[in-house]
């Protein structure tokens, strides 16, 4: 069971958006079905329809679903054969990550507008701490009003906002709010809306854990918030125990900590049946640099140190990599460090998963670089440039190396009326 169903989306007027906010400076912001919304935003024929993002091949996993799918039992993480069988009419896209990237930025700025004390948990949601902005924007639920106002108007996507005095708090009223809604958990009120939620709402508790828990007959947070701590003990151990007992009593301290500098950025892909071609790698790794590239630029960074993730058939996993002299975000340079790296591996074995990812992160603003002996001043960056130009405007699956064209299963084009492929970082053909 996911945590939304676990907690369910009942509204209760005691925790709408006129209940008392007072000394509830913590916003949960979360994005509703976020990669399924930025497709349909720029695919507005697929409104109201069931959308799937990712779950292709017999390996695949559903990265998002929209609502419509939802109702089919659809849900992210699932194996996407599972999610065909539940919704076999559902339209199923590949994950674009550069556009959910942009849009993620674009959404981080309007948070960033109310408050500097954004804590982004992934692409789709944040905490916020408003207490220094109530004295020009209001009180917390009127900014979070605002905030999905904002966020609809500029960026034509809805989210759902809990507010409370607790960041664990405040993240079980946006799920609860879900979908396009606010929810305002009152400080004197947090046992109550706590206490009849399933132990399963609570940070910590998976299947296993509730499933442990169950049998000692605990089946509401509230259940579990009255149990002896050595009951608990016994169950879970004593460091669980003595966190969820806390939670179960709203007692969360952690404070809202400002966005960490991301430490690397890259892609994978799980074939749909082992791999041992080194030409269809070659083509797996070039489509992964693109990409990584493409998320690079998109987030204004630029890395010195490239590597490379090969899992074979058996799940053994190995990871190779090179730091260069100076940084990029050219997905050329990329691939072909990449493409050299997983050469000098030598792997004879299948191949279940190869990653691409670039490490040691700076802003591309401030790092400088050097032209090696012989490079033209001007060539595949910008040719990657105007391509995430044109990305901008019609998505990223109708651009991008030439070698990929009609390799569906690396880069669908046939879901765009302008879909073509453009050359742009074509390397040599392995010998």
């Amino acid at each position: 069971m996911g945590r939304s169903q676990a907690i369910g989306r009942g509204r209760d007027p005691r925790f709408g958006p006129e209940a008392d906010d007072a000394g509830c400076p913590i916003l949960h912001v979360d994005m509703d079905a976020f990669f399924a919304s930025v497709e349909i935003r720029r695919r507005p024929e697929l409104r109201g329809k069931a959308v799937v993002v990712g779950g292709a091949g017999p390996r695949g996993v559903v990265s998002s679903a929209s609502y419509e799918a939802r109702r089919y039992g659809v849900r992210s993480a699932m194996p996407g054969m599972r999610a065909r069988a539940l919704c076999p009419h559902a339209v199923f896209l590949p994950p674009d990550f550069a556009a959910y990237s942009a849009a993620s930025d674009a959404v981080m700025r309007i948070f960033r507008d109310v408050t500097p004390l954004v804590e982004p948990l992934s692409l789709d949601e944040a905490f916020l701490d408003v207490a220094g902005a109530q004295r020009l924007l209001g009180r917390p639920a009127a900014i979070a009003a605002a905030i999905r106002r904002r966020v609809f108007e500029e960026q034509r996507l809805t989210c759902s906002v809990g507010v409370a005095a607790t960041k664990f708090v405040a993240k079980l009223g946006s799920t609860r709010a879900k979908p396009d809604g606010m929810m305002v958990v009152p400080a004197g009120q947090v046992l109550d809306f706590l206490h009849p939620l399933p132990v399963d709402a609570l940070w910590g508790v998976g299947e296993k854990a509730a499933a442990q828990l169950h049998r000692l007959g605990l089946s509401t947070v509230g259940d579990l918030a009255r149990a002896p701590l050595s009951m608990l003990r016994g169950a879970l151990g004593e460091a669980s125990a003595a966190h969820l007992h806390e939670l179960s009593w709203g007692r969360d301290p952690r404070r809202v900590v400002a966005e960490q500098e991301e430490k690397s950025i890259g892609a994978e892909m799980t074939y749909d049946t082992d791999v041992t071609d080194p030409a269809a790698i070659r083509r797996s790794l070039l489509a992964l640099a693109d990409k990584t590239g493409a998320r690079l630029r998109a987030g204004g960074n630029v890395g010195r140190t490239i590597s490379i993730k090969i899992r074979f058939a058996d799940f053994r996993t190995v990871s190779r990599s090179r730091t260069m002299q100076t940084t990029t975000d050219v997905a050329r340079e990329i691939f072909e460090i990449s493409w050299a790296l997983f050469q000098a591996l030598g792997p004879a074995e299948p191949i279940r998963l190869v990653g691409v990812r670039v490490e040691g992160l700076a802003a591309a603003a401030t790092a400088s670089r050097q032209l090696t002996l012989g490079e033209p001043e001007r060539g595949w960056r910008e040719a990657e440039a105007a391509a995430d130009a044109v990305a901008a405007r019609f998505g990223r699956s109708i651009v991008g190396p030439a070698s990929l064209l009609g390799r569906t299963d690396l880069r669908r084009t046939e879901n765009h009326p302008h879909s073509t492929v453009v050359p742009l970082s074509d390397p040599p053909t392995p010998s």
